[in-house]
């Protein structure tokens, strides 16, 4: 039965996989998150806005998703957010996940 349910987790992998966005392009999307996640999502700093770096994409994809239908209320989120397709939303969201900061530290992956 474990064996079974591992296989199937497997065989979904690629999936998932091939469904994320691209990283360098959300590089290049990431300027206006800049102003408040710094360049790299650290932050700028002084903790007033949340550090994206190294959080899990999933998690960045549905908060942005959330931001920008208003389920997740925040008035200037839903303006950036509410610019954004959902292919930018999954470059970005690659982006900051792939980046090394105080929510994993990715650097021994580099």
């Amino acid at each position: 039965m474990i064996r079974t349910a591992l296989l199937i987790a497997l065989a979904a992998l690629p999936m998932t996989v091939a469904a994320k966005g691209d990283v360098e392009a959300g590089k290049a999307k990431s300027q206006t998150c800049q102003a408040c996640h710094g360049v790299d999502g650290n932050g700028m700093g002084d903790g007033q806005y949340p550090r994206l770096a190294g959080q899990y994409a999933d998690y960045l994809e549905k908060a942005l998703k959330d931001y920008r239908s208003g389920a997740r209320p925040n008035a200037i989120m839903a303006g950036f957010a509410g610019t954004l397709s959902d292919e930018d939303i999954r470059d970005l969201s690659a982006f900051y996940a792939a980046q090394s900061g105080p929510l994993r530290d990715l650097s021994h992956t580099k």
